[in-house]
């Protein structure tokens, strides 16, 4: 079975890891990336290609609604799901 790949994007290191460490308690998923900012997760998006984006509103250097916006225009298979 295929796993859902993962990539979370939050400023606080503390949530991400604990949400990757949720995640990856669950067989069918896999963390395959995490970033810090809205250019970071914009980067790893294109370079990953995860299936789920799980991202905050709240980042730095482009909000999370830009960088839904910037997913999703360039890689609209790509689910967003922002907190």
């Amino acid at each position: 079975m295929r796993k859902v790949r993962i990539l979370i994007a939050d400023d606080q290191n503390l949530f991400r890891e604990g949400l990757r460490s949720i995640i990856d308690l669950e067989p069918d998923m896999e963390v395959v990336g995490t970033a810090k900012s809205g250019v970071e997760v914009c980067e790893a998006a294109q370079k990953l290609l995860p299936d789920v984006v799980i991202l905050d509103v709240d980042l730095e250097q482009m909000n999370g609604v830009e960088a839904t916006h910037w997913i999703k225009t360039n890689f609209p298979s790509i689910k967003v799901i922002v907190l």
